[in-house]
């Protein structure tokens, strides 16, 4: 082959190497922004679920290992009640044993994720139905530690948390929660940590449910499976039920927050479906 033809051969085959290169390039970019990680909505209950091998902590540790792995997760739980949205924007969040009362052997658990600043900020570019504020100070309680720790006990997916504006109405979360929905398509996890049914005044902790339990939290999973967002939303208007099952929605709220994310074409699955305790529904579900 002569000089010349070995250069133009050259140049054709270094074109060619770097217009496939792109084109793989952008065919892995698409192919992943098609992709949406699902959304959970978990029943966390007692903080010695984190530890105790039970039926919800075993139920964990299984979906763990069947969940696609996310880039981070974050975490809206019931115990980060706030004045105001905040979003936990530390490299290295600690781990919060706010409880009391339980043996020495949950209050020794630690979880040493790292957090993520970036998605932090991507949060907070994203929200604009109010200004959310950096946190450097919160970490990550025991709606989400308690959780992760057996569905990913590697700890080696960052976490970052968003707190709940208490002096807001219900609505406002459904709509604000819609505004995270991009999250999802760049590989972020978003899970709802609370309770549908939680009244820590009537707990009998060896007690079967409450039949006022058992139907609130029948009656919420009816109009989830309706896609009746509006009436999950106002679930004061369900009248004795919902003031039982409900005395304050702490525990509710983080529920609005998965609800919210559903898409038109998504479907809705339970796992954990038992309400215990007398007065706690441990019902969970996943959007995909």
């Amino acid at each position: 082959m002569d000089r010349r033809k070995f250069i133009i051969n050259s140049v054709i085959g270094t074109t060619a190497m770097v217009t496939l290169n792109s084109f793989m390039k952008s065919f892995s970019n698409q192919k992943f922004a098609n992709e949406i990680m699902p959304v959970l909505f978990v029943g966390h209950g007692n903080p010695m679920n984190a530890i105790e091998k039970n039926d919800y902590h075993n139920k964990w540790a299984e979906l763990g290992k069947t969940l696609p792995r996310p880039k981070a997760i974050l975490c809206v739980s019931a115990h980060w009640l706030t004045k105001g949205t905040q979003v936990t924007a530390m490299e290295k969040p600690k781990i919060i044993h706010d409880f009391g009362g339980f043996p020495q052997e949950l209050f020794d658990v630690q979880y040493p994720v790292n957090g993520s600043p970036e998605f932090a900020k991507e949060t907070q570019m994203l929200i604009t139905k109010t200004k959310v504020q950096s946190d450097f100070e919160w970490g990550l309680d025991h709606g989400t530690w308690s959780v992760l720790l057996p569905m990913f006990p590697n700890a080696d997916i960052p976490v970052f948390q968003l707190s709940i504006d208490y002096s807001q109405p219900p609505q406002y979360h459904y709509d604000l929660s819609k505004e995270l929905t991009a999250l999802r398509k760049k590989g972020v996890m978003i899970i709802g940590s609370g309770n549908i049914v939680h009244n820590l005044g009537m707990i009998d902790w060896g007690g079967k449910a409450y039949d006022w339990a058992i139907e609130f939290d029948e009656k919420i999973k009816k109009l989830i499976d309706e896609r009746d967002h509006s009436a999950v939303i106002n679930y004061d208007k369900l009248g004795r039920i919902a003031q039982l099952a409900v005395p304050t929605n702490d525990h509710y709220l983080p529920l609005l927050y998965s609800l919210a994310l559903q898409e038109k074409n998504e479907t809705i699955s339970y796992f954990n479906e038992k309400c215990e305790m007398g007065s706690m529904s441990m019902r969970s579900l996943i959007i995909q």
